[in-house]
């Protein structure tokens, strides 16, 4: 083909050419401006994370805040201007005020967010409860909020749970020993008053001034019992703690009953291992054997038995002085088993009172436990009898070598078995009186 066709022919090949290759250009300029507009997107991405991200983990706590949060007793936490905790102590996370980086008490939260709207300090007692059930208890604590810079909010919380207990157990107290001490002062006035008006009567004149003395007994009774109690409350004996012999504490509460028991024909018995030895203090763990072998006289029949005795025992791998007081006396109603360590609870009134009992003798024993770092136990059954059980750390002083103290043994120590057959005897068959 030449001529005119020819080069037609060519001008519409090139011309297909150049709008393919304009196409093609186009194509890679589009496909540059959007990789172009991408990276600009990314670097753009970049700045915001630098400039926010950045900004909330910087956050730190005002300086020497957290000094202070080291020294104080109150719970602390640092909450930051999303309501995010900065900053939170032991104690805080013990009483569940947070849980990793948030606050969990809806109304903390609300107090946090309120001083930092109103930049003011905030105080308010707020009940918390620990757990979700019913049987869980509720905590009452002391917060103080108080606003600072940057958005950043400062809590503090004191745990007056215990105040609030001890409060509640000055006044019922207070009220059971009003009431407690009305009753024989008001039976001595009115015993009094009879006494006058039947003068002439000298029966009736006996008669009342017997009343009057059993009265009064109780009451001196009760009066001493409270002072007992009021001074093992003020007093530490694990401060001046000495080593005290089991077998002492045993026979000075035995020795202190040992009327009582005659009058009432009950027989106590003192027997378990020899030559033990708790720390603590000798006068008041003899009151609590002594409290203990009362009580089982008040609730014993004639003719019944009281056994006193202490064994070595290990529990979670530590050693223990169980002391045991067992009677095979009326026993004590499961109901009743929760509440016999309150102050002036009476399982039986009309017998202890018959018998001069201050209803504080138990609470005395518990609290005399517990001060020497261990627990009281019961176990009883209607008909049965009781066995209350002491339990304290065992302290093991300096012994003599094992030659010097096969010299040395006395008789007693040499008949441990016959007197674990007579606590065995006496507190039956069941294994948790052991």
């Amino acid at each position: 083909m030449s001529g005119p066709a020819a080069v037609a022919s060519h001008l519409r090949i090139a011309g297909v050419n150049w709008v393919g290759v304009l196409l093609g250009v186009l194509g890679l300029l589009v496909g540059i401006g959007l990789g172009v507009a991408a990276a600009a997107l990314q670097r753009r991405s970049r700045q915001v994370d630098r400039l926010t991200v950045p900004e909330r983990r910087e956050l730190v706590v005002p300086e020497g805040v957290r000094h202070v949060l080291a020294v104080i007793r109150s719970a602390g936490v640092v909450a930051g201007p999303h309501d995010e905790v900065i900053e939170s102590t032991p104690l805080a996370l013990n009483l569940g005020l947070t849980r990793g980086s948030r606050i969990v008490v809806p109304r903390l939260l609300e107090l946090v967010r309120q001083a930092r709207q109103t930049q003011q300090m905030i105080a308010e007692e707020v009940d918390v409860r620990r757990g979700s059930r019913i049987a869980d208890t509720d905590l009452l604590l002391d917060i103080r909020v108080a606003p600072m810079s940057d958005g950043i909010v400062l809590v503090l919380a004191d745990d007056l749970t215990d105040a609030r207990r001890v409060e509640a157990t000055r006044r019922d107290f207070v009220a059971n020993v009003s009431h407690e001490l009305k009753t024989p002062i008001g039976a001595i006035a009115l015993l009094a008053e009879a006494v006058g008006e039947a003068a002439d009567d000298a029966e009736a004149v006996r008669r009342f001034a017997s009343r009057i003395e059993i009265e009064s007994a109780r009451l001196v009774d009760l009066v001493s019992q409270i002072i007992v109690l009021s001074r093992l409350q003020a007093d530490d004996p694990m401060g001046r703690a000495e080593p005290v012999a089991v077998d002492d504490i045993l026979a000075e509460g035995v020795d202190r009953c040992r009327v009582d028991a005659e009058r009432q024909q009950v027989m106590i018995t003192i027997a378990g291992d020899q030559g033990l030895y708790v720390a603590g203090n000798q006068l008041q763990l003899s009151t609590a054997i002594g409290n203990l072998v009362e009580n089982a006289l008040v609730y014993s029949e004639p003719g019944a038995r009281v056994v006193v005795a202490a064994r070595r025992q290990i529990h979670n791998a530590d050693d223990y002085v169980d002391i045991t007081v067992s009677d095979n006396g009326i026993g004590i109603p499961p109901d009743h088993l929760e509440r016999i360590f309150e102050r002036f609870y009476r399982v039986d009134y009309a017998r202890s009172r018959a018998n001069g009992g201050s209803g504080l003798g138990l609470s005395i024993v518990k609290h005399i436990a517990t001060v020497h770092h261990g627990e009281v136990l019961v176990w009883s059954q209607p008909g049965r009898g009781s066995t209350f059980t002491m339990r304290l750390p065992e302290h093991q002083p300096l012994r003599p070598t094992t030659e010097a103290a096969t010299q040395d043994a006395t008789p007693d120590e040499k008949t441990v078995e016959d007197r674990d057959d007579a606590v065995v005897s006496a507190a039956g068959s069941d294994p948790s009186r052991s």
